[in-house]
């Protein structure tokens, strides 16, 4: 199932494949700040249909881009590399359309231990 998402005015805006039923809630010190619930898709199947003003956080060992929007602040999606190499997108599913965030179940993750 195809889903829309977005950064909160717009600029960035997306469509990713995928069924979201299930979200990563990391407490590392980025994640619990910005409240992310993730959840990670092959790269290929998220399509940028805009982009602009798009900037790009990295920290701790620099593995994921944190794609973010430079007039609006929000960050719906980052780029990696899944254990095998594989590119990867982590999906931010509170800038999902549609998304009902309290029916999704929660798997915690601790990654201030990574």
């Amino acid at each position: 199932m195809k889903h829309k998402g977005s950064c909160h005015c717009g600029q960035i805006a997306f469509e990713v494949e995928g069924e979201f039923d299930r979200a990563m809630e990391c407490n590392c010190s980025h994640c619990s700040r910005k409240g992310y619930l993730l959840s990670f898709v092959p790269r290929a199947q998220l399509e940028i249909k805009t982009n602009v003003g798009v900037s790009t956080y990295t920290f701790n060992r620099h593995v994921i881009e944190h794609q973010f929007c430079s007039n609006c602040g929000c960050a719906p999606y980052g780029f990696g590399k899944d254990s095998k190499g594989r590119e990867t997108a982590a999906i931010n599913l509170r800038c999902l359309e549609g998304i009902d965030l309290g029916a999704l179940k929660r798997t915690a993750v601790d990654g201030r231990s990574f």
